[in-house]
């Protein structure tokens, strides 16, 4: 099986390549979550360029650790430059909202309080 296509119980203990587990499709949002629980998710998305989320608000503060490309994330109407590498904390109740300026993949954790 190709490491993109593993099993959530086969990457439990293992060193894995956070960005080799999504692929990039033209026009498109790809996300695979990897631990879905009722405190709280890792999830992992990858933007084609040009690519988003519309605004919306979370009840829980959710950190979005950047894994490859580029993407413009908006919090409260102030725009935010993020790029492989970097990470932002995105804080519940406020409106947010993110585009791809390059192919972009990142990490949401979100933990439920």
């Amino acid at each position: 099986m190709a490491q993109g296509q593993q099993k959530t119980e086969d990457m439990k203990g293992r060193a894995l390549d956070a960005a080799g587990l999504t692929d990039y499709q033209d026009g498109a949002v790809v996300s695979r979550a990897l631990i879905q629980k009722p405190t709280g998710s890792v999830t992992l998305f990858s933007f084609a360029q040009g690519q988003g989320l519309s605004e919306h608000t979370a009840p829980f503060d959710a950190l979005v650790l950047v894994l490859d490309g580029e993407a413009e994330i908006r919090i409260a109407g102030t725009p935010r430059q993020v790029k492989a590498g970097q990470l932002i904390i995105m804080p519940a109740g406020k409106p947010h909202a993110l585009q791809a300026v390059k192919p972009f993949k990142m990490a949401l954790v979100m933990i439920r309080s």
